[in-house]
């Protein structure tokens, strides 16, 4: 069984309880079972400050995945995939920018960042980003997660 924590460390003032299907139909689709992983929702100067640091990137960006299996040292009975952080400003104004909800765009980012706790990095080549990004449509298709 799969479990998952949401931190909202920036106050929400929407519903996001939809995030449970995602999560679960992208950890199913992609057959993993027995895992723990966080999603944190924060706001753009903390999202500065943690690219800045982790990425030497002095912007804000909208996600961000720490994957604890990138180290392969590190082994448990039930998968550590890691943390997620999302941006929520970032996550509205994006929304905004491609014309579709803050539903569609908060799903697609949890999905992407999840898809970088599994392993997948569309930075490393076109081919790779052709693979996640492929993943990310059919999973929000699945889900009908559209505009």
């Amino acid at each position: 069984m799969n479990n998952f924590e949401i931190i909202d460390e920036f106050g929400c003032d929407f519903d996001y309880k939809y995030l449970e299907e995602v999560i679960n139909h992208t950890l199913k689709k992609m057959k993993v079972s027995n895992a723990y992983l966080s999603i944190i929702f924060i706001d753009d100067e903390t999202m500065h400050k943690y690219n800045l640091e982790y990425r030497n990137i002095d912007r804000t960006t909208d996600v961000l995945s720490f994957a604890l299996e990138d180290n392969q040292n590190y082994k448990t009975e039930i998968r550590q995939l890691g943390d997620i952080f999302i941006s929520i400003p970032k996550m509205r104004m994006q929304a905004r920018e491609y014309a579709h909800s803050e539903k569609r765009e908060l799903s697609f980012l949890v999905v992407h960042g999840l898809l970088h706790l599994l392993g997948y990095d569309h930075t490393r080549s076109e081919e790779e980003e052709k693979i996640q990004f492929g993943l990310q449509d059919e999973i929000l298709n699945e889900l009908n997660i559209i505009v």
